[in-house]
């Protein structure tokens, strides 16, 4: 098989307008595609690996409704928004036990790509997502962090919340959320020590000294392509208005260019959206890294070639081949 009949894997979930993206910017350059959601595992998908009888680690196929791959040819995998399998038509045992089946199973196999490019591999994916963690290693390698208090104790929090003045609290990590039959979503919410009450002790919450800044930046990092906008807004939390955004293309410094990369690699990612805010005194502060975060509607405010980025760096495939 020639480099340019090897196959990309997506794995991501039913609708998702980003990889659509950037399968649309694979398809033009003519390489071969195979999507799939591992929640279709069944009739809808079905996998078969080989381990320790030929030269290659795993030889074996994929095969979805319309396509069929052979694994130790793939190229990359696009690790994008997949969703697990949750059984829901079993019982609360046997649901549990073929979830574990089908996660060591169809995610051991494809964790044996290693010969494969991976944008990202989800364990480190998930090693990077922890916001404390985050914070410790942004500050590590320069950056600018805000000051900030991750706690279950009230006293703490509240003499926190007096030093600072000016406190937002933020979750944790995204979590789905549901009262009432509606999806509630959690904002960046100012928070003061009144509001505070001994029910914060069950989890630790996160407290941030509030920046005074003059915009946000999100930067989306693809292998070495970097793509920083500066969002315009007057919001605390820009997510919770996209109507009220705008966007200008803005060039980083050398400094924090490298800062960023350097975060990536000691992740081991080859990808990541980070969001930052820039004070007032231009000084830009470190937030979070999203792993894998949106950013179809930043090409298409801006124009910037995200999805080739993303298609270049699938493209290419593994540097160890």
């Amino acid at each position: 098989m020639t480099e340019t009949d090897r196959p990309v894997l997506v794995a991501t979930e039913p609708i998702d307008v980003t990889a659509d993206m950037v399968i649309s910017e694979l398809n033009r350059r003519g390489v071969p595609v195979a999507r799939f959601n591992p929640a279709d595992i069944g009739d809808g998908l079905t996998v078969s690996a080989r381990f320790g009888v030929c030269p290659a680690p795993v030889v074996g196929q994929l095969r979805t409704r319309s396509r069929t791959v052979m694994l130790e040819h793939t190229r990359a995998v696009y690790w994008r928004r997949p969703v697990w399998p949750r059984f829901e038509h079993l019982d609360t045992e046997d649901a549990r036990y073929a979830a574990a089946q089908t996660r060591h199973g169809l995610g051991g196999i494809l964790h044996g790509l290693e010969d494969a490019r991976w944008v990202n591999e989800p364990m480190r994916e998930a090693a990077a997502d922890y916001k404390p963690r985050q914070l410790a290693v942004a500050q590590r390698l320069g950056l600018t962090v805000p000051a900030t208090l991750v706690t279950n104790r009230l006293e703490c929090a509240r003499e926190f919340i007096a030093s600072h003045g000016e406190v937002i609290y933020k979750t944790l990590r995204w979590t789905p959320y549901e009262r009432g039959g509606n999806n509630l979503t959690s904002w960046a919410e100012p928070v003061t020590a009144d509001e505070l009450d001994e029910s914060i002790a069950a989890t630790p919450h996160l407290f941030q000294a509030v920046v005074d800044k003059a915009a946000d930046l999100r930067v989306l990092v693809v292998g070495e392509q970097m793509f920083a906008v500066r969002i315009e807004s007057g919001l605390l939390d820009w997510r919770k208005d996209y109507s009220a955004l705008s966007y200008s293309v803005v060039d980083l410094t050398c400094q924090v260019h490298k800062q960023l990369l350097a975060f990536l690699d000691h992740f081991g990612l080859v990808s990541g959206s980070f969001d930052l805010a820039v004070g007032r005194d231009g000084e830009p502060y470190f937030l979070e890294l999203n792993p894998n975060g949106q950013w179809g509607w930043l090409q298409q405010a801006t124009g910037l070639p995200m999805a080739a980025a993303f298609a270049d760096l699938l493209t290419e495939g593994s540097t160890r081949r």
